[in-house]
């Protein structure tokens, strides 16, 4: 029980709901403003729905960070950050799929990939912020696309012949795709939160 009421007293303080929010802003930047801007690596569909998965996350933990103890605050928080991790989980797992089929040789297996993106609630989000939501590439090709004329700096030219191969955690070993980690990170986000609500809930029943 002394665990539980930890983990609960936890997910009363701001930190892990801040944590929540600037890790899952800081992967949207710096997935644009390095891979995409920088090494030249243009979203798929199902990347930008994945930085979209985030910042609902994002905005779930400001929502709860503005008071944790109070509970309208904390559902909405709850509800946004468990809605964003569930949606990255199934973007993610669609893209692996795509990437498994494209790497794979299988055409039947490319499926769910456009340039028009439909997100959620009818959000027009590629009009709002073409160059954050506006898919410009292909699901499963996440290699550099260095347009022609551009010279590239040495740390850029560096990154780009990593990447030459797509993004890989390890890129040499070809280690975890993108969509691999991405998955996981929603993943694990998920479960945090579900042991985080668990606590919570059981505290408040201990306590009724």
């Amino acid at each position: 029980m002394k665990c539980i009421e930890k983990i609960s007293a936890w997910q009363d303080s701001r930190f892990p709901w801040l944590l929540m929010s600037f890790a899952s802003v800081g992967l949207v930047i710096l997935a644009h403003s390095l891979f995409q801007k920088y090494v030249y690596m243009p979203p798929c569909e199902q990347c930008v729905y994945i930085r979209f998965a985030f910042l609902c996350m994002a905005l779930g933990g400001i929502i709860a960070a503005i008071n944790p103890k109070n509970l309208i605050l904390a559902a909405a928080g709850y509800i946004l950050a468990f809605w964003g991790a569930i949606q990255g989980i199934m973007y993610s797992v669609k893209l692996a799929r795509i990437h498994t089929a494209v790497h794979g040789d299988d055409p039947f297996g490319v499926q769910g990939c456009s340039t028009e993106p439909h997100y959620p609630f009818g959000l027009p989000l590629e009009k709002w912020a073409p160059d954050w939501f506006l898919p410009t590439g292909d699901c499963g090709y996440d290699n550099p696309l260095v347009p022609d004329g551009v010279t590239l700096g040495s740390f850029q030219k560096y990154l780009v012949d990593l990447y030459q191969d797509g993004w890989y955690l390890i890129p040499s070993q070809k280690f975890m795709s993108m969509a691999d980690c991405t998955l996981l990170g929603f993943g694990l986000c998920a479960v945090i939160l579900a042991a985080m609500l668990i606590c919570k809930v059981v505290t408040l029943l201990k306590k009724a």
